[in-house]
């Protein structure tokens, strides 16, 4: 018998956006882009917590700035029920408070609304594999206030040289599979560096190991 190929798994997206003109648009490219499937759209925050768990969505773009509950606040009450699910912020503030309250909130990623459809797709899979999706304006916001803030000394000398690359490049907000293309591996074995980053450093995500760069 011929040997049956895995069909790969959709990655199943949620939309939480107030505006109908840009949930459309959302909901086009989602259905007729490979590899996604289109599982739920919501107009408001409360209407997201109602439905979402039975959607069971893999990845949720989530507007910020939204009627009532605000996107931020949706977040933080969504992540008790479908913690599972990896979200990303679509937004036209650029603000470092409000980027660093949704980071808090829950947010895995965060995108201006404007960004193209290839980057919001890649950033719907980059999410998925673990990474943590930035425009990259905003990924030199969020770095920048890391060093002002940062702590003087340098946690990452335990780091490998390798490891010390991976983390470099997530500060400057590429995504994995970019990092992977720089550096000649896979997208998966960048995966892997940043687990073994966050456990060396013993934090839980990516932007903390950021946060724990100090460049001299």
């Amino acid at each position: 018998m011929p040997k049956q190929k895995n069909t790969p798994k959709l990655r199943r997206v949620a939309v939480v956006e107030d505006n109908l003109g840009l949930r459309e648009q959302l909901e086009g490219i989602l259905k007729s882009a490979p590899g996604v499937c289109c599982v739920g759209m919501f107009s408001s925050g409360e209407e997201a917590l109602k439905g979402m768990a039975a959607v069971q969505p893999d990845v949720i773009l989530m507007d910020i700035n939204l009627p009532g509950m605000s996107g931020i606040e949706c977040v933080a009450r969504l992540r008790k029920d479908i913690s599972s699910a990896h979200v990303i912020m679509l937004t036209v503030y650029e603000d470092i408070e409000r980027i660093f309250q949704a980071l808090q909130a829950g947010a895995d990623g965060y995108l201006v609304k404007s960004s193209p459809t290839e980057v919001l797709l890649r950033a719907i899979e980059d999410v998925y594999m673990g990474g943590s999706p930035m425009s990259s304006h905003i990924a030199r916001m969020v770095v920048r206030q890391f060093r002002q803030s940062g702590p003087a000394k340098d946690e990452t000398e335990g780091l490998s040289k390798r490891e010390r690359e991976v983390l470099n490049l997530l500060a400057s907000g590429f995504i994995y599979k970019e990092i992977g293309d720089q550096l000649g591996i896979g997208a998966t074995t960048v995966k892997t560096y940043v687990e073994s980053i966050c456990k060396k450093l013993h934090v839980r995500n990516r932007m903390e190991a950021v946060s724990r760069l100090n460049r001299k």
